[in-house]
């Protein structure tokens, strides 16, 4: 079983559990804010997980406040603004750590899977790690880049 699979989550639906619920699932993890400026890219996410969900997709947003403090809302705000303003319906966990100190365990797990530009720390909102269905890091997406570019890798995985 893959490490990524042994790390504990918590999300606002079913609580605390582990990623292993998502085994044989290809999944893009995304680290989130709902007033960065890349927030607008939610909308095109939900369109992504429609398009696919039925075919073992899944999106999962970690919602983070390290950056500019970007995410002021709390745990009980953060899916309810999402689905008003985006309609989002992938699901969304409680806020936690993406680098320094207190870095989750799955965010520590995906940033030493990788590099980013420079380092493997996450430097901003909306960094996308896109996951195989054995649970292994394929990609490694910047904040900017297009949905379209994402979708295609998606696709490939899915077979």
């Amino acid at each position: 079983m893959s490490q990524i699979y042994e790390v504990s989550v918590e999300s606002f639906v079913d609580g605390e559990h582990k990623l292993e619920k998502y085994q044989g699932c290809v999944l893009l993890i995304v680290n989130t804010a709902s007033r960065c400026g890349f927030a607008h890219q939610l909308t095109g996410l939900q369109e992504l997980y429609e398009r696919y969900k039925d075919d073992q997709f899944q999106i999962l947003a970690f919602p983070s406040n390290q950056f500019m403090n970007q995410e002021p809302l709390n745990d009980e705000e953060i899916p309810k603004v999402f689905q008003a303003k985006h309609g989002v319906t992938f699901p969304i966990f409680k806020k936690i750590d993406v680098r320094g100190a207190n870095i989750h365990p799955l965010y520590d797990r995906l940033t030493s899977a990788t590099k980013g530009v420079g380092s493997s720390k996450i430097k901003w909102n909306f960094t996308k790690f896109l996951i195989d269905r054995h649970g292994n890091v394929v990609e490694r997406y910047g904040p900017g880049v297009s949905i379209e570019r994402i979708e295609d890798e998606v696709v490939n995985l899915l077979g």
